[in-house]
Parts: structure tokens; C-alpha cells; sequence
């Protein structure tokens, strides 16, 4: 099967690109890491506008969902654009709670919570209790921080402190008390879609990242020089670029195949998704390192727009689903 982007899909991607491009990401999310997220509030706005945040919310509740596979596509193309630039703010956290609450059974909560989520109005974040994951993303920003703990789903009423991460524009905290929304079978069958829309979501991000990143290393390539001559020239880079491309290319279609079967709601949606996941975010960390190695010290240095792209990349491999597990995962299927 061939997975490529219809005319309006390659528009629509464009048009965020576009939107993006002028919106100066890299200060946003300086200022985002700094602590202030007024500038990040302002974009999101703007992606509202545009529709991402309305693909995973039901048209019952003034979104466009549920997720036909056009849509589930779309939502994949949107999060490449947003890995494409780097957008910070709980993003991935967000789809995946509207995904939460569209399935947990509570009716008054989805009611109360989703419209906003769709409208840009709602900054949500959300955390599947565990040992190995007891942080909410960006709760410090979120005008709601949804917590699954067993069968159980709740509303914080309060956050630890801050805590940085890989990337410093994603701060971590832990949810504190709550009321409980619902509880049964049904928030934990809930959960594990949810948990998938995030994986999909961040493997798209990773893809968009991973692309960002090799398009601005082969810039740098070949405008230095070491010898007299391009360093583009040299076999060891081409053969390290031509990787990570190889890389990336692989992981689209299993990225767009993902989206559709978690779209027909497939029995082995979860184990695409898994793969997905895996590929995309092997692929960024692979053009982060190829970055780092050919842009040499200047790779290194935080004035350098590129680390943005380079931090992002290390922090989405373990976000929602280590590589490990997704392999288990993969193979247990």
C-alpha cells in the first residue's frame, strides 16, 4: 500500500508550514523554556484556528472528529509540521486528552473540557500515572492537567515544582489530588487510545523534527568549506545524510499506515503505532547526531537555533512509549 498526501493534505501541511515559518518559532520557544508561555498561548491560538486541535474532538462538541482516516492523517500531518518547527507547549498531551475524555464515559466532563480543547481555549496536558511516568507535561501552562490512575481518571487541583527535562522548553510536573471524574472499564480502555493518539502524534512530531534537521544541516554543508571545498563533498557526509533520509523515508509511511489503522480502530493498531513510533523518533535522534557531528562545536552551543531541534529530539524517543517498549510491543503482536 502507498501512503501519499492527497492535493488538500499537502495544502493544508503547507499552510501550516507557511503559518509557522512566520511565526518565528525558535523565540517562542526560548520564551516558553524561560517560563513564559504567553507567546506559545498566542500560536496555539493560531493552530485552533487552523483546525489541528479540532481533528481529535467529535463534532458533537464543535470538533471534526471522530477520526475518519482522512482526519487521522491530517492530525499526522499537523504534528510533522509542529515537529517541523519545533512548537513547544503540551501539544501531543492535549489530542490525547480530548481522545481521554471523548471515551471516558463521562459525558458532563467531555461537555465541559472538549469545546475549549477544539477551540484553542483549552491548553490541556495529561499524565498516565505510573512508576516510570509520574510527571504531566507543561502543567505549570495548562488550564487542565487530567490524571489516569487505574480505572480512574481525575482533575488535578494542583502541581509539584517544575522540573526540567532534555528539553528544556518541556517542564515536568507531578499532578496533586483532584476530583475524579470517572471510573471503571471504561477510562482504562480509554487510556490505552489515548496513549496511542499521543504515540502517533509524537512519532509525527519526531518525523517533522527529524526532516527540519537534516534540511538544515545540508544547508550548512555546503556552505562549509574545510580544504578549499564544500564539506558536502566529502563521502563520510553524504553517506551520513543519505542515512538519516533513508531513515526518515522509511518512517513515513509507516507513520501514515499507523494513522489508518488506528483510524478503522484495527486490532493491531497499537502494534503499528508502536513501530511507527519507533522508526520515526530512531530517525530524529539519528539526524540530531549527524547534525551535532557536521555543524562540529558550533552544535554544541545554546545561542544556536538548532539545538532547539537537537534537544527535542533526545526528549521525544522516550515520550510516550521507550524505544524498548515499543519494540516489546511490536513483537508481542
Amino acid at each position: 500500500m502507498r501512503f501519499l498526501l492527497d492535493a488538500e493534505q499537502q495544502a493544508f501541511a503547507r499552510s501550516l508550514d507557511g503559518m509557522l515559518g512566520a511565526a518565528g518559532t525558535p523565540a517562542v520557544v526560548r520564551a516558553w523554556a524561560a517560563g513564559d508561555p504567553s507567546p506559545g498561548r498566542e500560536l496555539w491560538a493560531k493552530l485552533a484556528e487552523a483546525g489541528v486541535f479540532a481533528l481529535a474532538v467529535p463534532e458533537r462538541h464543535d470538533g471534526l472528529g471522530p477520526l475518519p482516516v482522512e482526519l487521522a492523517v491530517e492530525l499526522a500531518v499537523a504534528f510533522t509540521e509542529l515537529g517541523r518547527h519545533a512548537v513547544p507547549g503540551p501539544l501531543v498531551e492535549t489530542v490525547a486528552a480530548a481522545a481521554l475524555l471523548d471515551r471516558s464515559g463521562d459525558a458532563t466532563a467531555a461537555t465541559a473540557w472538549l469545546p475549549g480543547i477544539a477551540a484553542g481555549k483549552t491548553v490541556a496536558s495529561l499524565c498516565l500515572l505510573s512508576d516510570d511516568s509520574p510527571y504531566a507535561l507543561d502543567a505549570h501552562a495548562a488550564d487542565a492537567v487530567f490524571v489516569v490512575d487505574g480505572d480512574a481518571v481525575r482533575l488535578a487541583e494542583a502541581t509539584g515544582p517544575v522540573q526540567p527535562s532534555a528539553d528544556p522548553a518541556r517542564l515536568l510536573a507531578r499532578p496533586l489530588g483532584g476530583t475524579v471524574l470517572a471510573r471503571g472499564p471504561e477510562v482504562a480502555a480509554a487510556a490505552a487510545h489515548a496513549a496511542d493518539v499521543a504515540a502517533l502524534a509524537t512519532a509525527a512530531q519526531a518525523l517533522g523534527l527529524g526532516r527540519a534537521l537534516l534540511v538544515r544541516t545540508v544547508a550548512y554543508a555546503r556552505q562549509r568549506t574545510q580544504f578549499g571545498v564544500a564539506i558536502g563533498s566529502f563521502q563520510a557526509v553524504k553517506h551520513r545524510l543519505a542515512d538519516v533520509l533513508l531513515a526518515l523515508e522509511f518512517a513515513q509511511p509507516l507513520l501514515h499506515g499507523a494513522a489508518v489503522a488506528l483510524a478503522g480502530e484495527d486490532a493491531a493498531a497499537g502494534r503499528d503505532v508502536a513501530a511507527a513510533k519507533v522508526a520515526a523518533c530512531e530517525a530524529a535522534c539519528a539526524a540530531a547526531r549527524t547534525a551535532l557531528q557536521i555543524h562540529g562545536a558550533l552544535g554544541y552551543t545554546d545561542e544556536l537555533d538548532l539545538s532547539l531541534w537537537i534537544r527535542k529530539a533526545r526528549a521525544l524517543r522516550s515520550a510516550w512509549g521507550t524505544p524498548g517498549a515499543c519494540r516489546a510491543r511490536v513483537l508481542a503482536t
